[in-house]
């Protein structure tokens, strides 16, 4: 079953945002709330986060992502584009580029724009994270959450109090594995410990739209298959991917098993997600709820 993405973001209440420029697209996001803060860790070690935070309901898409290069990408400034984005077939992405440098767009069709971008850098998720974070349009996607200053290597980390940023593996592992109601984990991102085609995509012949197959316990979908998701998890010179692909064996959507990419790789099989610090309504209900007072969402 295929869900359509919604527009349920409000950045404007993080503080020290700007307002979107009214001439420009603006990117919405569908966010699913993550509460059971402190929760325990799984038997591999993952899992356990000690706030509530929201994380997208769905990959970053096509759609979603061309806002962002038409808004930021008129120069292709620190390689934001590239041509695996811009081929057609299962490993590659249908993002169309026309014009010079300096006025360049971007274009996707219809079929292909809610399907989840792929070819993106670690680099090109944290860019997009910024710029999300900042209040999109013509706003900064070198500072914010990371401080990037024109990078396109090393192991850059999250700043503290970051508003729209890569989840944390530990984030990313949670929305997908465990369930807040019986404080157990699933094996596999749809709640269960077996999976089959029908509840993601794997072993297929490319990406479908974002919002195919069984969501998780908390309502994410694509978790498991699609696209590869980077996490914001340093592992020697490397960044974390977990969730396995279109390509991949069913084994690879287990939470059992997580590789480590290159942050500059871009293959045809990398996408994210980004995950957000709750609106405050939000936060205040979730820490009733758990019966925790914090001010502030720590990484």
């Amino acid at each position: 079953m295929k869900h359509p993405v919604t527009s349920t973001l409000k950045l404007a209440v993080l503080a020290g945002i700007s307002f979107v420029n009214p001439a420009m697209a603006v990117v919405n996001m569908s966010w699913t709330s993550i509460g059971n803060a402190g929760n325990a860790a799984d038997t591999t070690g993952y899992g356990s986060v000690d706030h509530a935070y929201n994380i997208g309901t769905y990959e970053v898409t096509n759609a979603q992502y061309v806002d962002f290069l038409n808004a930021k990408g008129a120069s292709n400034d620190n390689g934001i584009y590239n041509w695996t984005m811009g081929s057609t077939g299962g490993y590659y992405g249908s993002i169309t580029q026309s014009g010079s440098s300096g006025s360049y767009n971007y274009s996707v069709s219809s079929t292909y724009a809610n399907m989840p971008v792929i070819g993106v850098s670690w680099f090109d998720a944290a860019r997009f994270s910024n710029w999300l974070g900042n209040g999109q349009g013509n706003n900064d996607m070198e500072t914010g959450a990371y401080t990037l200053a024109g990078a396109m290597i090393g192991a850059i980390t999250a700043n503290a109090g970051a508003g729209v940023y890569i989840p944390s593996e530990n984030e990313w592992y949670k929305a997908a594995y465990y369930n807040g109601i019986t404080s157990t984990y699933s094996l596999f991102p749809n709640d269960q410990n077996t999976i089959t085609s029908a509840d993601a995509n794997y072993l297929s012949s490319g990406v479908v739209d974002v919002g195919y197959g069984k969501a998780s316990s908390y309502g994410t979908y694509g978790q498991g298959g699609n696209a590869w998701e980077w996490n914001d998890a340093v592992i020697g010179t490397s960044r974390g991917l977990r969730g396995g692909s279109w390509l991949s064996v069913s084994d690879h959507l287990a939470s059992s098993y997580s590789v480590s990419f290159v942050p500059s790789d871009w293959s045809g099989s990398l996408g994210f997600r980004v995950a957000s610090v709750p609106e405050p309504s939000c936060m205040i209900l979730s820490l009733f709820a758990s019966g925790v007072l914090v001010t502030r969402r720590k990484r």
